[in-house]
């Protein structure tokens, strides 16, 4: 049986088997994790690319955005010379958080979303990049084109959570996050990303 183009007999690998965006790095592809309901974390499973339970979280808040990965990037030695004091990526896919007026309360969705900055996480000396971006099309978030564009509430919440979702009581956090950079930087970023996934798995 002959099947219209771009038809996939079987799903494709959210990581591997999707394009970065429409037209990166101004607008990528997001394949969403977890949800700003989700008192689980949520993660991709790499081999499988099927959501994985990867643990209850541990505190009482919650993921203040969309929050999942951009196919095909990969956070190696490109993106972690963007970050100081980092001395390489983490070897994960890139983090983009997605602002949406409208609730989205199912994950394992894809959707368009417009860069406008990020955060620079530091987790114990690897870069973990956190993209920071608005739902495409979102009216209600049209006219923002850079992360100064948001309330700043919003990037505050995103900085607590990354902060503190991996603590555990007594132990000292490895996780540092300098200030939100812009647009441009966020584009430098993804950029990287994608070279490292082109050197790491291939074009």
């Amino acid at each position: 049986m002959n099947f219209p183009p771009p038809f996939y007999r079987w799903r494709p690998h959210p990581w591997h088997g999707l394009e970065v965006g429409p037209n990166p790095p101004d607008v990528v592809h997001a394949y969403i994790e977890i949800t700003p309901i989700d008192s689980m974390k949520y993660e991709l499973d790499k081999v499988t690319g099927y959501l994985r339970v990867d643990r209850p979280q541990r505190s009482s808040s919650l993921p203040p955005t969309l929050y999942g990965i951009v196919p095909r990037t990969y956070c190696g030695h490109r993106v972690g010379s963007l970050m100081d004091k980092a001395q390489k990526g983490d070897g994960d896919p890139l983090d983009i958080c997605v602002v949406s007026e409208r609730p989205i309360n199912q994950s394992e969705v894809i959707l368009d979303a417009r860069v406008v900055g990020g955060l620079p996480m530091n987790d114990h000396g690897e870069a973990d990049d956190k993209i920071i971006a608005v739902l495409q099309n979102d009216p209600v978030w049209d006219g923002a084109n850079d992360v100064h564009d948001l309330p700043e509430v919003i990037v505050e919440r995103l900085r607590h959570y990354f902060s503190t979702y991996k603590l555990r009581p007594g132990e000292k956090s490895g996780v540092s996050i300098d200030r939100v950079y812009g647009r441009e930087h966020a584009l430098q970023v993804i950029l990287a990303s994608m070279a490292d996934y082109d050197e790491e798995y291939g074009s």
